[in-house]
């Protein structure tokens, strides 16, 4: 099979109140796996990193009001999803929003068919949940943001797979 290598524009969208926005999905080939996830998607070929941030948010969410902040953390994953193989550089984004009413109208067929739900986050409710949250670590990355603030520098979560071109470029 064949393995679709891509880069992905993630954003870890906060309300107001600090909550964070994540999507529920499941895989329609394995009944019964489910899991939240960040808002974002794969870079399209001559697009910005920050372009497909925004663009996935506004598709996913209908939110369009987004202050993107700084790249805030990285990975590779290796996973397979409705049939297909993916090995994914994903860079995360930090981004404020005063929009919290969600239009998932914009999202592709895909994602009609795969994602479930839509919700805002508090943090302590993401820290303590025992459901499978993507990215791992997700819940301490969300506290460190909130209590200190940026890292100067994109930290590195938990990594599955061995292929990256993570430390060549950042755009296309």
């Amino acid at each position: 099979m064949t393995v679709l290598r891509r880069r992905a524009a993630r954003v870890l969208l906060l309300d107001p109140a600090d909550r964070i926005l994540l999507l529920h999905g499941f895989d329609p080939l394995v009944p019964g796996r489910h899991w939240w996830f960040t808002p974002g998607g794969g870079v399209e070929p001559g697009e910005e990193l920050a372009e497909a941030a925004l663009r996935e948010v506004a598709e996913e969410t209908g939110i369009r009001d987004v202050a993107l902040g700084p790249l805030v953390a990285r990975r590779s994953s290796a996973f397979s999803f409705d049939g297909r193989d993916f090995d994914q550089d994903e860079w995360y984004y930090l981004a404020r929003t005063a929009t919290t009413e969600l239009d998932p109208s914009g999202q592709t067929e895909l994602e009609l068919r795969t994602v479930d739900e839509l919700r805002w986050w508090p943090a302590a409710e993401l820290a303590a949940t025992a459901e499978t949250v993507y990215p791992e670590g997700l819940g301490p990355l969300l506290a460190a943001l909130l209590d200190g603030g940026a890292p100067d520098s994109p930290v590195r979560l938990p990594s599955p797979t061995q292929w990256s071109t993570m430390d060549e470029r950042t755009h296309s």
